[in-house]
């Protein structure tokens, strides 16, 4: 019984060593991604010009040790380098969200009032007839 125990054992050794192939993450795995997405978001939101309490609040579920590792990474990098703060486009999600709901409802509203912007050559204006026509 014993022999085919290990008979057994042995045979299926390959297929345990293969979960990778399969997909499944093992725990070191994961936390190492954890830690470098936490470093990412840090790195960029240094970059970007954001203090770390406010990386931290948009970035919630992110490792708070990880995303300050990489928030001091990249503020050393920047002095070194003399790298200046990119300023973000875009706020919180939710704002940007509010924005684009606002402005598509305001777009609905105001489409059959002309918006005085950009004059000749907008788009959807034909061609004027003048002189060197």
């Amino acid at each position: 019984m014993r022999a085919l125990s290990l008979a057994l054992l042995i045979a299926l050794s390959p297929t345990l060593v293969a979960c990778d192939a399969l997909g499944i993450e093992t725990a070191s795995a994961m936390a190492m991604r954890k830690e470098s997405e936490g470093k990412a978001i840090g790195g960029a939101c240094r970059h970007a010009g954001r203090a770390i309490e406010d990386c931290y609040t948009l970035n919630k579920k992110a490792d708070k040790s990880a995303v300050f590792a990489g928030w001091r990474e990249m503020n050393d990098y920047m002095r070194e380098n003399k790298i200046d703060a990119v300023a973000p486009a875009v706020g919180k999600p939710e704002d940007v969200a509010a924005k684009v709901h606002d402005s598509s409802s305001q777009d609905d509203e105001a489409s059959d009032e002309p918006t005085g912007k950009g004059g000749a050559g907008a788009k959807g204006d034909k061609p004027k007839a003048g002189k060197n026509s």
